[in-house]
């Protein structure tokens, strides 16, 4: 499902996934991993809760157990992704990185361009599934967790290894990089799946 199809305005656990433009390693080559966890920071501070996630170089898995704050959860990850784009495009101007930003810059279209548009960041979309129960979050948790360990340039030997992933929490006990709410947690905010 993409954001086309619109997410329900009811408290709910959602799987998502956002790509980089054309998979280009944003996130590694301005080391920006901490423009996600900004974005995170903005979502707690809404009520809603991060239960597990993997920043990939190119890619963002998250799973997030949203509050009904009365607006819709696709305008908000939309304008989650809007403020990253800002910020890594502010990084990549910063560190001199020409290329990279005339090759986003080239993946904009003449209708965006009108709208002002200078830079491609990630995706038009994303992707979304509902987590209904704990089998589906713990199936969802695994997929994201070995991520890293099965990317086509394996970045690490075991899940808990990926300094940002929420692997760590889930397999040691320990908070990783950001610090997550555990979905088992979710009846005490009475958030329930």
């Amino acid at each position: 499902m993409s954001v086309r199809k619109l997410i329900p305005e009811t408290d709910g656990v959602y799987f998502i996934t956002f790509t980089c433009a054309r998979w280009l390693p944003l996130f590694k080559i301005i080391n920006g991993y901490d423009v996600v966890y900004n974005w995170f920071n903005v979502l707690k501070q809404k009520g809603h809760f991060i239960i597990g996630y993997v920043v990939m170089p190119d890619h963002v898995h998250a799973i997030i157990a949203f509050r009904n704050t009365g607006k819709q959860i696709n305008k908000t990850i939309g304008n989650g992704k809007r403020f990253m784009a800002y910020e890594i495009v502010r990084r990549l101007k910063n560190l001199g990185c020409d290329e990279v930003l005339e090759q986003m810059q080239g993946m904009v279209n003449n209708t965006q361009k009108l709208l002002n548009k200078h830079h491609e960041v990630f995706e038009p979309s994303f992707d979304w599934k509902e987590c209904r129960t704990e089998k589906f979050i713990i199936q969802k948790l695994d997929y994201i967790h070995w991520n890293p360990c099965k990317s086509e340039n394996r970045l690490v030997e075991l899940p808990e290894q990926y300094e940002h992933s929420s692997a760590k929490y889930y397999i040691a006990a320990e908070q990783g990089a950001y610090a997550i709410t555990s979905y088992m947690e979710l009846e005490d905010v009475n958030l329930t799946i």
